[in-house]
């Protein structure tokens, strides 16, 4: 098994292109790290140089201890599983799932063993006679990572793996993903633009917009103490709520103003004031909140001493268990996520209460978070 230790990593491409910039990231062993982002942001890219598929311009990569800038992807001991799954359409799934050995010259004995350890763990044995032709989706990528796991490989890399497969087969892939991470004990590093994939499956998350990390962090922590701007509407779904508010003093409190046709004023708790929001009285800021944090239910408005606000609802959405409410509050767009017994419906004018105690505070012009965490 491997760590990985990424320093200063470069890619740039002819014409002062710069597709990553300036990677730094320590992966431990057996970790399972999503590398996350819009589509151009460099993640697909940086798997690759990890793969040696791409040339680093800069900075070093080591697998466990040795530096392997100069080492031919074929002796980095690593494995890939690409978006389109690569299998050759000629050969059956067990040439398929053997055939990297066959080039290393493994002994057949060995070849059929791992092949069929493989296949075992991925449920694919009474497929190993199909060509890829007589396979669905769900196979087929079951299929690309049996040929990474009979190589036995240091670290995982895939790329994309389930963005061809329909929305159920996903979320199936993801769990089966997850329990041979859990049961190979070996690092993954996994590559996708689905925020969900993202948030079910790492251990740790790399966010990545254009070349650049904006952060690195658990599940969990991304969500609850986002860095800035883009992270906390990147991740999650529905996306944050923003609103442009001035910091103001509330008495011998501070808190936040904004509204256009109506005035709100937000009264921060302790908790939340920094430093740097004390000292800034007058400072232009972007609030955020999650939409299970704006509440439509009597006891939630009652309690709360401030952060009610009048919306209109313009769209609800029934999702079984919860219910969306899409809202405009002076002419900006809310979404509230509540519970299905919600009266709400489109047309209504509803107040709203904002759970103040869960309020990120972002810096306007650099979009990185200034209230407490």
């Amino acid at each position: 098994m491997a760590s990985l230790s990424l320093k200063g990593i470069y890619k740039k491409y002819p014409g002062n292109v710069v597709a990553v910039s300036d990677f730094n990231l320590d992966i431990e062993d057996k970790e399972f790290i999503i590398l996350v982002g819009p589509s151009g942001c460099g993640k697909s890219t940086t798997l690759r140089m990890i793969a040696g598929l791409e040339e680093i311009t800069e900075g070093e990569l080591y697998i466990g201890d040795k530096l392997v800038n100069d080492i031919a992807p074929k002796d980095r001991d690593i494995a890939m599983v690409f978006q389109n799954y690569a299998l050759y359409p000629h050969m059956t799934v067990f040439e398929n799932m053997a055939f990297g050995l066959k080039l290393r010259k493994v002994r057949k004995e060995e070849i059929k063993r791992r092949v069929e350890e493989a296949a075992r763990i991925l449920d694919i044995s009474h497929l190993l006679d199909r060509k890829p032709k007589a396979l669905s989706g769900g196979q087929s990528q079951r299929v690309a990572l049996g040929r990474a796991i009979v190589r036995e490989p240091q670290v995982f890399l895939l790329d994309e793996p389930l963005s061809n497969l329909d929305a159920k087969l996903r979320a199936q892939m993801r769990t089966e993903i997850s329990k041979l991470h859990a049961r190979l004990g070996t690092t993954f590093i996994y590559v996708t633009h689905d925020q969900i994939e993202a948030m079910t499956m790492g251990t740790r998350i790399v966010v990545m917009k254009d070349g650049f990390i904006q952060q690195v962090d658990t599940p969990q922590n991304l969500y609850s103490h986002p860095a800035n701007v883009f992270v906390a509407g990147f991740i999650g779904s529905p996306q944050m709520n923003f609103i442009d508010a001035t910091i103001v003093n509330v008495g011998d409190k501070i808190g936040v103003k904004f509204g256009n046709e109506n005035e709100y004023v937000i009264e921060l708790p302790e908790g939340k004031v920094s430093p740097e929001i004390k000292n800034s009285i007058g400072r232009e800021v972007i609030i955020g909140f999650r939409p299970e944090h704006l509440h439509d239910e009597e006891m939630f408005i009652s309690a709360a001493t401030t952060g009610v606000i009048d919306c209109q609802v313009e769209v609800t959405e029934m999702m079984g268990a919860e219910t969306y409410l899409y809202l405009v509050l002076d002419g900006m767009n809310l979404i509230a996520r509540v519970s299905a017994r919600s009266t709400a419906k489109a047309g209504d004018t509803v107040k709203m209460a904002i759970d103040v105690n869960n309020l990120h505070i972002f810096d306007r012009e650099t979009e990185k978070v200034i209230s407490a965490e």
